[in-house]
């Protein structure tokens, strides 16, 4: 589901949609385009190692600092994306992100993905394993 602004065909703001929530690593859809959501959330804290097996998962970072461990062939890395910053995690790639300090992010994943992807490590209390919440 998308947001009801959406569905009338209106413009939503990104800031009134993250204020309308407090639930953290728990994403609220805000549009869709063609088979995909747009989705805000509000991370802070550790998500969970997890592998979307055929999608990226594109992260764009609205407000603080988000940084994704990645569990690639040559080894482990990690991105840290700063406020105005972009990320893609191409498909099969193994990666947590987290936000110590906490952070506002968009995200672009196919409609009906669970943000726990399709193979991930056992999810703590306050991950929520969703594809994603109607945000009215």
């Amino acid at each position: 589901m998308t947001s009801e602004s959406a569905r009338r065909g209106e413009p939503v703001s990104l800031a009134a949609a993250l204020t309308s929530f407090t639930d953290l690593w728990s994403p609220r859809i805000v549009t869709a385009v063609n088979d995909y959501d747009v989705r805000v959330a509000k991370v802070e804290g550790e998500h969970v190692w997890h592998v979307h097996d055929h999608t990226d998962e594109f992260f764009l970072v609205l407000e603080g600092e988000l940084t994704i461990a990645l569990r690639e062939p040559a080894g482990e890395r990690t991105v840290v994306l700063p406020k105005g910053s972009v990320y893609t995690v191409p498909r099969g790639t193994e990666h947590k992100p987290s936000a110590p300090g906490g952070a506002a992010i968009l995200l672009f994943e196919p409609t009906g993905t669970l943000t726990v992807g399709d193979r991930h490590d056992e999810v703590p209390a306050h991950v929520d394993a969703t594809t994603g919440h109607d945000l009215d």
